[in-house]
């Protein structure tokens, strides 16, 4: 009798814990993106090679040299003539020491305008959201810019909120990956918002390898709205496939190729090394190397190339393209084709380097051509300071539409251009 009786507890005790062990287990849930809004700063704030100089030559700061310099690096940068500065650099020359009200102004501008946008068209409470990321690497005042948001917009005060600073022009895929491995565990929504401090982090002095960040750095904010509620997906526009990232901050060259420092004269500047093009190279080798395998077909990895064809793997390519001389190190290390490298070479033109968010303008360029089509796969790959990588996967749920506030609406029929 009492050996039955042990028994019999030994069963409940093993299926007490079987249940407990399946309640508890991580869940796998899927993720999507219901929607996005990409920042569009009003035309006043229009930076041409003429303002541009003009800004320069008026603060009497730069010697001739970086002048030209500055004006030369302008020149081959890629960006048009409808790139916008931060309202920072539109006050009185004898105003310039002022920076920090600014600084609100310009993330206040970026970040409520883009949020404002996203909620407007989608049908999603800032009560209901669980999830809050804000992504700026080189501006964190106190209260945050996540807390700034709570304020404005009335989350819950259930909200988990989190600020990812110093992650460089790779803090937007990096705060996709976060946002989707937490909500892969439970149902929920996460708002992901993205921008720099451009006006604030303005350079004052003639080194050369700071002076350039002056010439390709642009305005721009996006945010994006992810759930893993499964009732939302026949609103979602894409399901999140998977992420991957690598740091490669442990090389001394990589940690150095884009670094903010003091300059000889205690000038603040980000210096972008002549080391940048290689790493970025090197890094990013490494980076599609163990990337290859999660999402290359089989044919395409018995192929055995020295670099694979991921154009077999994806349909639309965004990667961050910081530059013009990125676009071309990328295009040639990948050995993409001109129409591959043709939105981001698009997206540098009319918007600069707006860093984090730049992938965002080059997804919305997809979407305004109407390129996207159900069953799609879109690899996002961004890269910033450290240094580091991180790709995002997406599947198109739907065929895409231009929406209300794609930032392309009024001027894609005008891209590409030569």
């Amino acid at each position: 009798m009492t050996d039955i009786l042990l028994l019999g507890l030994t069963l409940i005790l093993l299926l007490v814990s079987t249940i407990v062990y399946f309640l508890r287990r991580p869940r796998n849930l899927p993720v999507m993106l219901l929607g996005y809004s990409c920042h569009l700063p009003d035309s006043d704030r229009r930076c041409t090679l003429d303002v541009c100089e003009y800004l320069g030559l008026r603060m009497k700061i730069y010697n001739e040299e970086a002048v030209e310099f500055m004006r030369l690096i302008y020149n081959k940068s890629g960006l048009g003539e409808e790139t916008c500065m931060p309202p920072y650099l539109l006050q009185p020359v004898e105003n310039l020491s002022i920076k920090h009200p600014f600084e609100i102004q310009e993330a206040e501008e970026g970040l409520f305008s883009t949020v404002s946008a996203l909620l407007c068209k989608i049908d999603v409470a800032p009560q209901e959201i669980s999830l809050l990321l804000v992504g700026c690497s080189l501006f964190a005042p106190s209260p945050s810019l996540s807390a700034m948001l709570v304020k404005r917009f009335g989350f819950s005060e259930s909200v988990k909120s989190y600020n990812l600073s110093g992650m460089g022009c790779s803090a937007g895929t990096m705060c996709i990956d976060l946002a989707g491995r937490l909500l892969r565990r439970r149902p929920g929504y996460a708002l992901i918002v993205v921008t720099e401090s451009m006006g604030g982090n303005w350079y004052f002095g003639n080194n050369r390898h700071m002076l350039v960040t002056n010439c390709i750095f642009r305005v721009g904010s996006t945010a994006l709205l992810l759930t893993s509620d499964p009732a939302q997906r026949p609103k979602a526009k894409m399901e999140l496939v998977l992420t991957h990232r690598t740091h490669h901050g442990a090389d001394d060259s990589a940690y150095g190729a884009a670094i903010q420092m003091d300059d000889d004269e205690g000038m603040v500047g980000v210096a972008l090394t002549k080391d940048l093009i290689r790493v970025a190279g090197t890094s990013l080798r490494r980076h599609i190397s163990t990337l290859a395998p999660s999402v290359l077909p089989l044919s395409e990895m018995a192929a055995k190339a020295q670099v694979p064809d991921f154009t077999k793997a994806f349909e639309h390519i965004c990667f961050h393209a910081g530059g013009k001389a990125v676009i071309d190190s990328v295009g040639k290390l990948m050995k993409f084709e001109r129409g591959v490298l043709e939105p981001a070479r698009m997206t540098l033109h009319r918007f600069g380097n707006t860093s984090s968010s730049l992938v965002f303008y080059e997804l919305a360029y997809f979407e305004a051509k109407g390129r996207v089509k159900k069953g799609d796969r879109v690899w996002m790959l961004a890269f910033g300071t450290g240094f580091k990588a991180c790709s995002v996967v997406w599947r198109a749920l739907k065929d895409s539409s231009m929406d209300p506030d794609n930032p392309w609406k009024g001027c894609i029929h005008r891209y590409p251009v030569s």
